[in-house]
């Protein structure tokens, strides 16, 4: 069977999630409107007759090392590493409009000069990543999906981490964080399987957060309610 596509080349998916929430206000539309064209990554969805080429990164950010945050919901913690490490460029994927004009806003406070934004599904984002272009990648507190035929929703199914591991350069870290504990389970399972190893000794390596970590307000939403965050590791051979 041949794959799907838009008119605009880019691969068919269904989108099993939010897109947006309750109405934006006044100042988030003018930052969608003003600020987020400027901070596209790149023509992400290319017409059908010129194909999905890889994007020209060192276009945008020059010979930084580049970093991905799948999913990054308000932009906190995006926000905190760019401010962080002015010598790197950081892509984030969000398709939850509501979180990308949070973020615009947040970039806005911050002053940030190395950040771009794609404010759509990231599987569309890591098919134009050049191949062995990500150094580090973030999946912090994604979609649980708690149902069980709803798990093959899940980031960590072989239709993300296959295109992960192809974007992520032999050596690259990719940081997890959730507090549900099927979904570790799942991770474990999985993620190995497609060209990652966990880098665990002890407990303290899944319970005790990165020294570089900000808590965001979905782990202090899953603290509230009694959740216990794991922060799991995984270097791409």
């Amino acid at each position: 069977m041949s794959e799907r596509i838009h008119s605009t080349g880019a691969p068919w998916r269904n989108f099993h999630g939010r897109i947006k929430g309750k109405a934006l206000r006044p100042n988030q539309k003018a930052w969608l409107e003003e600020d987020l064209g400027a901070l596209s990554p790149g023509p992400v969805d290319r017409d059908v007759n010129s194909g999905r080429k890889p994007i020209d990164l060192k276009s945008y950010f020059g010979e930084r090392e580049i970093w991905l945050e799948i999913g990054f919901g308000g932009g906190e913690h995006m926000v905190h590493q760019a401010v962080r490490n002015p010598e790197v460029g950081i892509i984030g994927c969000e398709p939850y409009i509501n979180g990308v004009a949070m973020l615009l806003g947040k970039i806005r406070a911050s002053g940030a000069q190395n950040i771009a934004v794609y404010p759509g599904d990231a599987r569309n984002m890591m098919d134009v990543l050049p191949e062995g272009s990500i150094s580090r990648a973030f999946l912090l507190y994604p979609d649980p999906w708690p149902k069980k035929r709803h798990h093959k929703r899940r980031f960590v199914t072989q239709e993300h981490l296959g295109p992960l591991a192809s974007c992520l350069r032999k050596g690259g870290i990719f940081r997890m964080a959730t507090d549900i504990p099927d979904y570790v389970r799942q991770s474990l399972e999985e993620v190995p399987r497609h060209g990652f190893e966990w880098l665990a000794d002890g407990p303290s390596d899944w319970r005790t957060p990165w020294t570089d970590w900000i808590s965001t307000r979905y782990e202090q939403k899953a603290l509230r309610e009694g959740r216990v965050p794991h922060y799991l590791t995984f270097r791409r051979v």
